[in-house]
């Protein structure tokens, strides 16, 4: 166990983690490097220049004659990703906190850096991308001196590309990070930090040996689940799974079982053998909680089955996804999910069409709400089509969230008018380092759900980054805002707004759908309403044909009779006919800005 170090990479959205794992993989011969990002095997990832998800890998590595096995957890950056960072940091004891020297300290890094120290690790701060022309080395030095409160001398200065400082950061590693602590004698305790599905080997679940030894063949049982399994195989993780006799107190490895159904691997459950039980399971791990809300549905009412599989094998690549079905009168059957975010729900539609061929419909994606009615009972609404009628309610209230933006002082203007647009109050602002200050606000989540990050970033150039967290549930005034189309109520695009935002939004919803709405035979009414009162209201015109072309001369009568023929079949068209809505147009709305 003296000889185990297990640590993870954490920074903001590019700050060249990816890059500098490839480095470490490099001098440690685990890999040939043949691409860039190595360990970001998904299609997407490569495409968007972003990790998704975390992964783990072995590396072998000689210093001063001794040998030492370093497991290595890469973490995503983005915000909406931070529930795969919690769980890497739970399997480890130390990390390495990278700052890019071009950009300086971002809000994703000071939160992922808290989110550290809750846990107690080892932090080793690296100063990444110092071959660039526009690095800013001091600048950024003293930057982490601020947040860390740590000596100049223990910043390593690196760059992922040319390969400087990897020694550096390996001999930290072995030198700073402390051996994983536990009791090899003791029963078996292991805690699952990821699981991937395989085709043909059903479910192979990641874990860390905290107490205890495990071997292949052996008996074990899920202490949540309650679930009992053999350990068919066992063993570590390099660019591919590789099986191993036994694994001891501190390794990081996998089992496959043969386990075949989702919903009994749980992340951050406990292993331990069925012949030596542990007593109790290991604490400290949190459980997800979505922020976002949408309804997925299949494009083909019979492909229901099939999106529910689909789902239920993204779960367990993805822990943070979850979901319930539910139906609507516009779309049939289908789920309403929770995400982490925007960005996270952009993904899951991504990986459901590439990876299972599934085509589906997402609604005007939520947050949840607590609606309390006259006699102050309490009820959580994930989804408008569920409010309760306007006369039973008593008040509703919706959660804030507190956000950190770091910013160049040059677009404070800007962005203190972005956000108190959003309904956003100003708590407090301090200046990080020369000409970057970092405003705290807080906002309702549902104003930053849609569109806030991209304005976000187009008002600040790209500069400003951008944290938050939940805090509370605030009553507020929200009113349920229905779309009609010919009076018929689209459950589909109902959505909660703020009563002054209200009309507004509904002019400009209406005006949207008159654009994208196909036109028929029969003339379309498009109305917003607030309960029974209509607040806008578009037409699209009907598609006519010349009736009276062949009229040439003769009397008026025989035109008008002809016209009147056409309403009377335009009048019956519009009782039999109904109105589809486009997949763009539930999209359109997500962008009305």
């Amino acid at each position: 166990m003296q000889h185990i170090r297990n640590f993870c990479i954490i920074a903001h959205i590019d700050h060249g983690k990816s890059t500098l794992a490839d480095r470490l993989l490099e001098r440690t011969k685990t890999i040939q490097v043949t691409e860039g990002q190595m360990l970001d095997d998904m299609d997407l990832e490569r495409e968007r220049g972003i990790t998704i998800k975390s992964h783990a890998i072995q590396m072998e590595y000689q210093l001063d004659g001794e040998n030492y096995t370093l497991n290595l957890i890469d973490t995503p950056g983005h915000v909406d990703f931070s529930y795969e960072v919690s769980r890497s940091i739970a399997a480890c004891e130390g990390c390495l906190l990278l700052v890019d020297s071009t950009q300086g300290v971002q809000a994703q890094t000071i939160s992922n850096l808290y989110m550290a120290i809750e846990h107690d690790l080892e932090i080793i701060p690296v100063l990444s991308k110092c071959d660039m022309p526009n690095s800013m080395p001091e600048q950024v030095e003293d930057e982490i001196i601020e947040i860390l409160g740590c000596k100049r001398e223990e910043i390593i200065r690196a760059s992922g590309r040319t390969g400087e400082g990897v020694d550096e950061i390996l001999r930290a590693i072995v030198e700073k990070v402390p051996a994983p602590k536990g009791d090899a004698a003791a029963p078996l305790q292991a805690m699952i930090f990821d699981s991937v599905f395989n085709p043909f080997r059903g479910i192979i679940a990641y874990f860390k040996i905290v107490n205890g030894s495990i071997r292949s063949g052996e008996e074990v049982v899920f202490v949540n689940t309650k679930q009992k399994y053999t350990a068919d195989e066992v063993g570590v993780l390099k660019m591919e799974l590789v099986p191993r006799k036994e694994l001891r107190c501190g390794d990081v490895g996998y089992i496959v079982s043969g386990i075949k159904t989702a919903t009994e691997v749980k992340v951050g459950d406990t292993i331990t053998s069925v012949a030596n039980p542990c007593t109790e399971a290991i604490a400290g791990f949190e459980e997800v909680k979505p922020m976002v809300f949408a309804g997925l549905y299949p494009v083909e009412t019979e492909d229901f089955e099939n999106l529910r599989a689909s789902l239920e094998k993204l779960q367990l690549n993805d822990a943070s996804l979850t979901f319930a079905p539910e139906s609507s009168v516009a779309l049939g059957f289908g789920f309403r999910c929770g995400f982490l975010g925007l960005l996270h729900m952009d993904i899951i539609q991504e990986r459901l069409d590439r990876e299972f061929n599934m085509n589906v419909i997402t609604t005007v994606p939520n947050v949840s709400y607590h609606v309390f009615d006259k006699h102050l009972d309490m009820k959580e609404v994930h989804n408008p089509a569920g409010m309760p009628d306007v006369g039973d309610i008593d008040h509703i209230e919706e959660p804030y969230i507190r956000a950190s933006i770091i910013t160049k002082t040059e677009y404070i203007g800007p962005i203190m008018t972005l956000c108190l647009g959003k309904r956003g109050e100003l708590v407090k602002q301090e200046y990080v380092s020369g000409d970057r200050v970092e405003i705290y606000y807080d906002m309702p989540l549902a104003e930053i759900v849609i569109d806030f990050y991209d304005k976000l970033k187009s008002i600040s150039k790209g500069y400003a980054s951008f944290d938050y967290h939940p805090i509370e549930f605030r009553p507020s005034r929200l009113v349920k805002l229905d779309i009609l189309l010919n009076g018929e109520p689209v459950d589909a695009l109902s959505t909660l707004t703020h009563f002054d935002n209200s009309v507004n939004f509904g002019r400009r919803m209406c005006e949207k759908l008159k654009e994208l709405l196909p036109r028929q035979q029969f003339d379309i009414a498009i109305q917003a309403a607030i309960g029974a009162k209509i607040i806008a209201r578009e037409t699209v015109k009907q598609v006519r044909k010349d009736v009276t072309a062949k009229c040439y001369g003769g009397d008026i009568s025989r035109k008008r009779k002809l016209l009147e023929k056409q309403k009377r079949g335009k009048k019956r068209m519009k009782q039999i006919g109904n109105v589809q809505v486009p997949q763009k147009a539930f999209l359109a709305v997500l962008k009305l800005d």
